[in-house]
């Protein structure tokens, strides 16, 4: 199959991308409802450990930080007086160190957190896609491709953001050995999922758009607009993937519960 009858890779960044909306959503749903919201309460509840949670990428690795750049692009869409009041809540329950630079890690205590939840994603995500666990491994060696091509900055011009993004304050994925192949996969379609986002933000801000203003835009041509140009941006690293290939991952993404 080649790619002028195939899929071409920003054909497959769209029709990827609720795919990855959809199985990003139901991983961390099972997880809250499979002991990680007890898990947070024990550590003082979402006010103590929601950031913690959703830039685990990053911040459970060793000497791990986000950096004030990548924090504002990951919560781009969301009040920024408001996001900074709630990391104030992470650094006043001793989870979360904040340097003089804005940069952010986990203490001691947010990185015992980070482990513990690092244990109950692997369970339930076993029990979310067992019976899987072929397409499971499949998905786990292509996104892992594809994020190696990300990181490599090999996407054309154009392609994403640039360092400062959503995914440069996610990825590469901490994954130490042993990692559970349901843990990699969940945690490697997040950060493609900021991919994506970056893909979008540069979209919307080369036509002019904040994230406000976009957030309002009505369907129609400049939305239109808007969405191919994501799907171009966000391209470039599903040509590390055969026409055949990128087939194959539409079909496995699908099959997966959730």
């Amino acid at each position: 199959m080649n790619d002028s009858v195939g899929l071409p890779p920003h054909r497959v960044a769209a029709m990827v991308a609720p795919a990855l909306d959809r199985l990003v959503v139901a991983g961390m749903r099972v997880f809250l409802d499979g002991g990680g919201a007890e898990l947070s309460q024990r550590y003082g509840g979402p006010a103590a450990t929601g950031f913690l949670v959703e830039l685990r990428t990053r911040l459970a690795a060793p000497g791990g930080t986000v950096d004030r750049a990548g924090f504002a692009a990951v919560t781009r869409h969301r009040d920024p007086a408001a996001c900074r009041r709630a990391l104030d809540k992470h650094v006043a329950y001793g989870m979360v160190h904040r340097r003089p630079d804005g940069a952010i890690s986990a203490t001691a205590r947010g990185t015992a957190f980070l482990t513990e939840a690092h244990q109950v994603q692997g369970e339930v995500t076993e029990e979310l896609w067992a019976g899987h666990d072929d397409r499971v491994s499949r998905l786990v060696e292509a996104s892992g491709r594809l994020l190696a091509y990300a990181l490599a900055g090999e996407e054309p011009a154009g392609g994403g953001d640039p360092a400062g993004g959503a995914f440069a304050a996610t990825a590469p994925p901490y994954e130490p050995d042993g990692t559970p192949p349901g843990v990699l996969l969940l945690n490697r379609l997040a950060t493609l999922r900021h991919h994506r986002a970056d893909a979008h933000a540069a979209a919307w801000t080369a036509a002019g758009h904040t994230a406000q203003s976009v957030a309002a835009l009505p369907d129609g041509p400049e939305r239109v607009a808007i969405d191919l140009e994501t799907d171009r941006r966000a391209a470039g690293p599903y040509a590390a993937l055969t026409a055949g290939e990128r087939l194959d991952v539409l079909a496995d993404l699908a099959a997966l519960p959730g």
